[in-house]
């Protein structure tokens, strides 16, 4: 069996030390128990067993670190200023006109409302009216789906976002 190493980035990450690597961790996912845990098991041979136990963190996450992760995340077409990460996510929701921007505040506001945080998509990919639809449909959901519909979604922001931390080869 022969081993390799792992990708320039991931052995940066792996590299880290540990503030700071929580510190990158925390700007993928805002809950500390999943930054914890995905800290724990460092390093890391490959980017596999890192999504992998990203996927374990997260479907570890109590009710309260979930509501944590989620406050990370701004609603969809607001994104945070200055922060290439949420407006490169929300891309979708650039060339959106006035009505369709309104639309999804208003949207964003009911949904909130009815679940008690962000309306959570992960919106990478997605067109401004593909994420309206979804927030029309999600509305209609039972709080217990929504829940699960919200980790599934936290997932795959989850992976995008390690994807881009590790994988990329960032030479100074």
């Amino acid at each position: 069996m022969t081993s390799t190493a792992p990708p320039p980035g991931l052995a940066r990450f792996n590299a880290l030390e540990e503030h700071a690597a929580r510190t990158a961790l925390l700007e993928v996912c805002a809950s500390a128990a999943w930054a914890r845990r995905l800290l724990a098991a460092r390093p890391y041979a490959d980017p596999d067993a890192l999504y992998a136990e990203s996927d374990a963190a997260l479907a570890g996450l109590t009710e309260a670190d979930l509501a944590e992760a989620m406050a990370g995340h701004p609603p969809i077409g607001r994104p945070k200023p200055g922060d290439p990460t949420s407006a490169r996510e929300q891309r979708g929701m650039a060339g959106a006109d006035d009505g369709l921007r309104a639309e999804m505040l208003e949207l964003n506001l009911a949904y909130q409302e009815r679940f008690g945080h962000v309306f959570l998509i992960c919106a990478t990919g997605r067109t401004a009216e593909e994420m309206r639809d979804a927030a029309r449909e999600r509305l209609g959901n039972p709080p217990e789906k929504e829940r699960e519909i919200v980790r599934t979604e936290l997932g795959k922001i989850n992976r995008i976002r390690l994807a881009r931390l590790v994988e990329e080869d960032r030479r100074p």
